[in-house]
């Protein structure tokens, strides 16, 4: 039996052989772009989100750390403390910090890009393709409990390894921090100017100053907790869109309604609903556009009557009419889609090419920037070695919720309800704010600039104290001051932070200028840093690597993939400038040759002519501080690491193979999804996202109530709960604390 929606389609239709029924609210119509240069905001709402919730955070990060310090830690912050938090870092917090860590503003804003591209399949592509990094980063967690329990940097590891290839990684490391903290202010920079109005360069610069407060005060452990609160926040958030769209405005019945409708369209029709340069007169032809979606007070708005005709050629128009023409708004059919009954592509099918390029493309980049990132190598270092492979697990299978229900949400119900979102608006991340603009007006807009903010600044601390350890351990001490102490490296620390926030928003303001947006830094990363991949995880896991074959994979492996990014480009006839250089095919063939050649590098090198490392210099790591929190013996003994690190070899893997070969296969054989598909694809959404919620949010106040009801009972003088020196020996490895 036909929907309502469908069956009013079909009447207009008989009524008028002409008639658009399109699923737009008519206050739409004819509009080339969404935000159109208008803000929804107050240029004042964006100093308030920018500046004051930065210094708010500031001040709460800051409390919380001084209180744990105070009254659960014995003296002052030391440099141990500052740069690993003590080492003892639980699972529910450590897999917090994966979550906020891994939110960047790529994860909410360009997950629904993808959608809008590419239909459903974007957002599990982005989802699971940048999911099982954090899973198999896992493994490198207990490998470096077990191999090297006093190491500070994934470059110091390097070096004690392989002496000769320590510049190399130092460059890649620096590298990937820079790519993913310009990414952050790009997209942050695009989402507050369009939400605000506030100026692109101003917002890149005050995006990243908002962070340097409280990561000077509190090094990695203030990271860590305003990690928590932020990654809250963030799913507060989630819960309240996905309620939005699939409860409270629609249902997964309507939504799929509306997409199947709007992949139907022809390019005509396309055009006259989205064409800027038609205006209203008695001209020919005469279109009669009607709504099938259904207001407030009537069962369906009347028809409206548009009178069009054109004085010159749409863009749109002259871009239909070219044969390279690229997609500019969500109308039509995907290209590349398997289709429902036509050759029309669909937005409802995992069978997508766009969007599997798009998934290796992304597992390749995201391979790049996991293990390429300092800041990830020092969650493992901070985390307790009982809590290390848990916590990168459970941070991961919770983080896919963010993408995955998030851009399953906004990201679709932008195409169901066609919303003039251009293609250039799309590519800037701006697809969330759109939707959750026109659902919710001004509170929608807030909500999504408050969950952006967080994320940025919370990935952006992380970012900064991973660039400042790296400096202090990695080239001050080792070639400045080979006798630096503790004081020394925080002196450092909180020298090296502000300074690399400042280089930060410069590059994103360069990039900006130069008119390079989000979404192409995110197909790019994967060309550059990629080749430094293989290297670093045979470092800890494969003794037959020697310290040549390891240099040579990455610089091999790096100009292998400009060179093949370069020659795809010039080879399919498309200009060698961002344009033609940010195509997928292109895109797709220097990430994979990029980390392609460098893991055939090393594992040639280990099969022909293997080394024979026998791991004894990377125990030799010093401490700079007579610190030894989270080194317990017991805790860091063969017998309870080796089976930790089966389980999450066994784990990670299988985990890995569902997420990337088992579920799009079971999900191919369904083709374009029925009703009935989509609405049980819709039920694992929001299923995903409520108990990744309450696991993320509840998990480390349950791991940490004697932390928490010692300080309360210092602060107030009442309640129970287990004492100071409970609480060190809960960090030292002992019984778990009750209170």
């Amino acid at each position: 039996m036909a929907t309502p929606e469908l069956a009013f389609c079909d009447l207009a239709r008989s009524q008028n052989p002409d008639a658009i029924c399109t699923h737009m609210p008519e206050k739409y119509y004819q509009e080339d772009s969404f935000f159109g240069g208008k803000a929804p905001l107050s240029k004042a709402s964006g100093y308030i989100i920018v500046i004051g919730m930065g210094l708010g955070m500031t001040l709460l990060a800051a409390i919380l750390t001084h209180l744990e310090v105070a009254y659960t830690r014995s003296g002052a912050i030391s440099s141990e403390f500052f740069n690993t938090a003590g080492r003892s870092v639980k699972t529910g917090l450590t897999a917090s910090v994966i979550v906020s860590q891994w939110t960047w503003a790529a994860t909410l804003l360009q997950s629904s890009n993808v959608a809008w591209n590419y239909g459903i399949s974007g957002p599990f592509w982005y989802a699971s393709g940048a999911t099982i990094q954090v899973l198999l980063f896992g493994i490198l967690a207990i490998e470096i409990k077990r191999k090297c329990p006093t190491a500070h940097t994934m470059c110091e590891i390097v070096k004690a390894r392989w002496p000769e290839a320590h510049s190399t990684f130092l460059f890649f490391g620096f590298s990937a921090n820079l790519i993913v903290t310009s990414m952050l202010i790009l997209g942050g920079g695009a989402t507050i100017n369009a939400l605000t109005g506030m100026d692109t360069i101003l917002a890149s610069f005050l995006i990243p100053i908002s962070v340097i407060p409280y990561t000077m005060y509190g090094g990695l452990k203030a990271t860590f907790l305003a990690s928590y609160i932020h990654t809250s926040i963030i799913f507060v958030v989630l819960l309240m869109m996905i309620y939005t769209i699939y409860v409270s405005e629609f249902s997964s019945n309507q939504i799929w309604t509306m997409i199947k409708e709007t992949s139907s369209y022809t390019e005509e029709e396309c055009r006259h609903i989205f064409s800027e340069d038609f205006v209203q007169g008695t001209g020919s032809p005469t279109y009669t556009v009607w709504s099938a979606l259904p207001n407030k007070d009537k069962n369906t708005p009347p028809p409206s009557e548009l009178f069009l005709y054109r004085e010159e050629k749409s863009k749109l128009a002259e871009c239909l009419d070219a044969d390279d023409c690229t997609k500019q708004f969500a109308c039509g059919g995907v290209v590349g889609n398997k289709g429902m009954d036509t050759d029309t592509g669909s937005y409802l099918t995992m069978i997508s090419l766009e969007g599997l390029k798009f998934g290796i493309i992304n597992i390749v980049g995201n391979f790049g920037t996991v293990f390429c990132d300092q800041s990830y190598w020092q969650s493992a270092i901070a985390a307790k070695p009982a809590s290390a492979h848990k916590g990168y697990m459970l941070g991961g299978m919770v983080w896919f919720a963010i993408p995955f229900s998030l851009a399953s949400s906004l990201g679709v119900a932008s195409t169901a309800i066609q919303l003039p979102i251009s293609a250039t608006e799309a590519g800037a991340g701006l697809v969330p704010p759109a939707v959750a603009v026109h659902l919710l007006g001004s509170g929608g807009g807030w909500a999504i600039a408050i969950m952006l903010f967080m994320a940025i600044i919370s990935t952006g601390s992380a970012e900064a104290i991973a660039v400042s350890s790296l400096i202090s351990y990695d080239i001050y001490k080792p070639y400045f001051n080979p006798k630096a102490n503790g004081d020394d490296v925080i002196r450092v620390s909180r020298i090296v932070i502000p300074i690399y926030c400042v280089l930060a928003g410069a590059l994103a303001t360069v990039l900006w200028a130069i008119g390079i947006g989000l979404g192409w830094v995110y197909g790019f990363m994967g060309i550059h840093i990629g080749c430094a991949v293989s290297p670093l995880w045979f470092c800890l896991t494969n003794s037959r690597v020697s310290a040549k074959a390891a240099i040579a994979a990455a610089w091999a492996g790096c100009i292998s993939g400009y060179v093949a990014w370069i020659c795809t480009c010039a080879g399919l006839g498309d200009p060698l400038d961002r344009f033609g250089l940010g195509t997928l095919s292109s895109m797709l063939a220097g990430n994979v040759f990029s980390i392609g050649i460098s893991w055939f590098i090393c594992m040639g090198q280990a099969l022909v002519a293997p080394d024979d490392y026998d791991w004894q210099s990377l125990k030799e790591i010093a401490l700079l501080d007579d610190d030894q929190s989270g080194l317990d013996a017991e805790d860091l003994s063969e017998e309870k690491l080796v089976p930790a690190l089966d389980w999450i070899k066994r784990v990670g893997w299988s985990t890995t193979f569902v997420l990337i070969v088992l579920w799009p296969a079971l999900s191919t054989p369904a083709g374009v999804f029925t009703k009935t598909y989509f609405a049980f694809w819709i039920f694992v959404v929001i299923a995903w996202g409520f108990f990744a919620s309450v696991i993320i949010v509840g998990l480390p106040i349950y791991e940490s109530f004697g932390e928490i009801a010692v300080i309360t009972r210092a602060l107030t003088g009442l309640g129970g709960g287990a004492s100071k020196d409970e609480i060190a020996l809960s960090e030292r490895g002992g019984k778990s604390v009750e209170a």
